[in-house]
């Protein structure tokens, strides 16, 4: 099945004026070439393209599809990494410390790039409405009704990235004509719920075009549930999310190494529900239709990818995935989980989840077919940490790297997981155990810890010559298997297998579960492992409640083992929200009143 493919054509590309409530997009041809079937079209793929960061809104990352500034090194999943003087403003957005300049820009970013998603969703539905009118019969009531319905998800998914950033944001129609609203008193959720069921009623039920990476009813519908597990409506997400589950085309990958890679097989999964749909090697001459947002994330100098050590897994997070003489979380009965300081190497066979050696690149541990993980591939041990992010990494065998862009092997076609089934069935847990049905949230986290267990990381291979020389004369059992996943060994109450660099153990809750706190510390856990880097732990913890807990018990550890987290300020009410950037609320003035209202505290 053809995915679609994320790029910008010129010939109907969308302009977006240098801030977004400075005026009205304009196109770069005339109205009447628009005015055509082509032009809808291409008017809703660069609604499309907006999932990532773009040539056009570009300042930094902060505009990156995965969230991870603004989902992930503000938590306890990782460091900003690197060193401290590149990227200086991410160090302030991880110490909590939003006001100043720098961060104000990374912000910025943020909010020009989601608002601009809308300005193109909006500008598709008018542009489309203008062609039926004019040219009767161009496109037929079917096509219609699906670019209508996949033009109001997108207006959705980017309207609801800019309520979890900030709350209080206005919510823009195709018909308004005055971008200077007020963002006070919006109801947003009864708004994204208005254009989900809207695209529920109007999108066919696989994608348009056979075009893998479009939105259909069951993505509006798994949506909608989204929404309402973050708006705590728990009944509602119940009715949502049981039908998806039970009707929806969605399941869980096979294995936990296809979920994220570079395999152009595995692209497009059972599992993928909304995916950044990053391509590579496709014309485009610098590169940009790749993984802008996450090319930062990659190990250093000393690895095959050559920069920039960003993005590095925190301590707390390799520790998390201690488990017990059961397999089960070892953060859920001892109390001293998070005790260990020294670097996780393979050289240490203590038993662990398997989704570790998925998530996080470790000392003398193969790097899926890169060759070992080594201490040369950190950029500044001492700063971020020895640990490298891996998720976001293509295999060597895939193909996926682009040949062209700034450090081109920083680039690849690694689709980025926006919205997976593996997340939504872990909200639908939580709604299970807010309602009391906690043997049914059992079962699904069950289910998600059953697929966990079916492989682990292999020997893989190097990434040159040398490097596999070294891997294989580490482990002298890789000079026969070059297996990047390798299945794990069965017994009746545990998946175990003990390899040369870990023990690795997994295993199932037994029941009942009948405490529903002790239910809801396991889903919410199980979320931390199974989306660990995936730029959702920070937005999770604010909605829970938890944050101010978790993260100030977090640096309470970690400043003890990052010198710089001695800086940050305590996580405290005001951070609920973040920051309206400054300069869309000066944008926002008519008169002398700002529509616009700043969140508060900032």
């Amino acid at each position: 099945m053809r995915a679609l493919v994320l790029r910008i054509v010129t010939a109907v590309a969308l302009c977006g004026c240098k801030d977004f409530l400075n005026g009205n997009p304009q196109g770069t041809l005339n109205e009447q070439t628009l005015t055509t079937r082509s032009g809808v079209e291409g008017t809703l793929l660069a609604a499309y393209r907006m999932l990532d960061c773009t040539i056009g809104t570009q300042g930094d990352w902060g505009c990156a599809a995965s969230d991870w500034i603004w989902g992930s090194i503000t938590s306890d999943d990782a460091y900003k990494g690197s060193e401290g003087s590149d990227q200086s403003p991410l160090q302030d957005i991880e110490i909590y410390v939003w006001s100043t300049g720098g961060v104000e820009g990374t912000l910025n970013t943020k909010w020009r790039a989601v608002f601009e998603g809308i300005v193109r969703a909006n500008a598709t539905i008018r542009l489309l409405n203008k062609v039926l009118a004019v040219k009767p019969g161009e496109i037929s009531a079917s096509e219609a009704s699906s670019i209508r319905g996949e033009a109001l998800f997108l207006r959705a998914h980017y309207h609801f990235e800019a309520w979890r950033m900030w709350g209080n944001i206005p919510y823009y129609h195709a018909n308004d004509t005055d971008f200077r609203q007020s963002n006070v008193g919006v109801n947003v959720v009864a708004n994204l719920e208005s254009d989900l069921d809207s695209a529920i009623a109007l999108l066919p039920a696989t994608p348009r075009n056979g075009q893998a990476g479009r939105a259909t009813s069951w993505a509006a519908k798994a949506y909608k549930g989204r929404v309402q597990v973050y708006a705590q409506d728990w009944a509602g997400a119940l009715t949502t999310l049981r039908d998806v589950q039970a009707n929806g085309p969605y399941a869980l990958e096979t294995s936990y190494d296809r979920v994220w890679t570079g395999f152009a097989a595995f692209a497009n999964g059972p599992e993928t529900i909304l995916a950044y749909q990053a391509s590579a090697n496709d014309g485009e001459p610098n590169g940009e239709n790749a993984n802008y947002g996450e090319r930062l994330n990659f190990p250093h100098s000393g690895s095959p990818f050559g920069c920039c050590g960003f993005h590095q897994p925190s301590q707390n997070l390799v520790n998390s995935f201690g488990v017990d003489a059961n397999g089960l979380p070892l953060q859920m009965s001892d109390p001293n989980w998070n005790a260990r300081d020294a670097n996780l190497t393979g050289a240490d066979l203590i038993p662990v989840d398997p989704r570790l050696d998925w998530t996080v690149g470790r000392d003398v541990v193969p790097f899926k077919d890169w060759g070992l993980h080594a201490p040369g591939w950190i950029r500044s041990p001492s700063y971020g940490g020895p640990y490298s992010p891996k998720k976001n990494v293509h295999e060597k065998a895939s193909g996926a790297q682009s040949n062209v862009g700034w450090v081109n092997t920083q680039l690849n076609s690694v689709n980025i997981h926006i919205y997976r089934y593996a997340d939504m069935l872990l909200l639908l847990a939580e709604a299970e155990v807010e309602a009391g049905a906690l043997e049914n949230a059992r079962a699904i986290v069950n289910q998600i810890r059953a697929r966990a267990g079916q492989v682990a990381q292999g020997c893989g291979s190097g990434f040159d010559a040398a490097a596999d020389s070294i891997l294989r004369t580490t482990y002298p059992v890789c000079q026969t298997d070059n297996r990047i996943a390798v299945p794990l060994n069965r017994s009746p109450t545990v998946d175990s297998l003990t390899a040369l660099w870990a023990v690795y153990r997994i295993g199932q809750y037994p029941g009942p579960w009948t405490d529903q706190a002790a239910a809801r510390t396991a889903v919410r856990l199980e979320r931390k492992l199974e989306l660990a880097m995936e730029g959702q732990r920070f937005f999770d913890l604010r909605r829970w409640g938890a944050a101010d807990t978790v993260i100030n018990n977090y640096l309470a550890v970690e400043k003890n083992r990052r010198a710089y987290l001695i800086s940050a300020a305590p996580f405290a009410a005001r951070h609920s929200l973040f920051p309206i950037p400054a300069i869309q609320i000066e944008l926002s003035r008519v008169g002398n009143e700002d529509r616009l209202v700043q969140n508060p505290g900032w």
